[in-house]
């Protein structure tokens, strides 16, 4: 267990930071498994009306480091290629 006062206030840190990286890691993999749900069902219109939000997800998720930014890119391209 953390004794210093700057131990205890990183881990304080560390607790918000992996609470908002799960929350990001979930709301981009909903996001992915709801796009490619409409493509199998050749809804692409409306799986192109999410790539805007999907897009916004990966470029955040890279920014903070959840993806890496070589993996947010793949990712992107791929589904751009699929619709």
């Amino acid at each position: 267990m953390a004794i210093t006062k700057s131990a205890k206030e990183a881990l304080r840190q560390s607790e918000r930071r992996k609470i908002q990286n799960v929350k990001r890691k979930k709301t981009l993999r909903s996001l992915l498994k709801e796009a490619k749900g409409l493509v199998a069902q050749n809804k692409k219109e409306e799986a192109k009306k999410l790539l805007p939000q999907i897009y916004q997800a990966l470029d955040k998720a890279a920014k903070t480091n959840v993806l890496k930014k070589n993996a947010a890119s793949r990712k992107k391209s791929r589904l751009a290629k699929q619709f």
